[in-house]
């Protein structure tokens, strides 16, 4: 089976899951976006109103701003990056996914990550963070950092989009301006990939 193949599996038991009581309230599951390839995934945190309306993640003003912050170092979600989220399905009022909730979902991004076995993870946000890591450390402390993942990949911790989008100032140290160091790390990071 291809990688498509594969994935589109995982999709279909995504569809019809009902391991907990977000399937009651969802309207679209939020399998991924973007391309699936071994060289980069970002890892975001639970789908919002407009991912869950359209079925894809990040394609409200956060993604609208993700895309901008790929296309400023010449990366797009269409050619380079495979954008999943910790949950397939919308908590309700976008409120922190609950612990059955991640442990429900976790399967299916596990299964993601298992298929694809990318080399650089992003894990974008607290709720990817406390999943991926399994700690309770803040964002701030280890953004830009590079820590080990599963089968060999390098994962960053950035910034969530939406973070930034309640951060406008653009001044040395501010959230905006350590992402845009981020990114550019990332990129070297990417450029590096054979």
């Amino acid at each position: 089976m291809s990688i498509e193949e594969d994935l589109q599996d995982v999709r279909n038991m995504c569809e019809y899951c009902d391991k907990c009581s977000l399937s009651k309230t969802r309207t679209n599951i939020v399998f991924s976006g973007g391309i699936p390839n071994h060289k980069m995934m970002l890892i975001g945190e639970a789908p919002g109103y407009y991912e869950d309306q359209k079925g894809e993640p990040f394609v409200g003003k956060a993604g609208q701003l993700l895309d901008k912050i790929f296309a400023s170092v010449g990366l797009s979600r269409e050619k380079d990056v495979y954008i999943c989220n910790t949950l397939k399905c919308r908590p309700p009022n976008n409120r922190d996914p609950l612990p059955e909730e991640k442990e429900a979902c976790y399967p299916y991004l596990e299964a993601q990550i298992e298929i694809l076995k990318p080399r650089i993870i992003l894990i974008c946000g607290k709720v990817a963070l406390a999943t991926m890591l399994n700690s309770p450390i803040g964002i701030t402390k280890v953004r830009g950092k590079w820590f080990d993942g599963p089968f060999g990949s390098k994962m960053m911790p950035i910034f969530h989009p939406s973070y930034l989008l309640r951060n406008d100032s653009h001044e040395k140290g501010s959230p905006k301006w350590l992402m845009w160091q981020d990114i550019q790390e990332i990129k070297k990071a990417y450029d590096a990939l054979d």
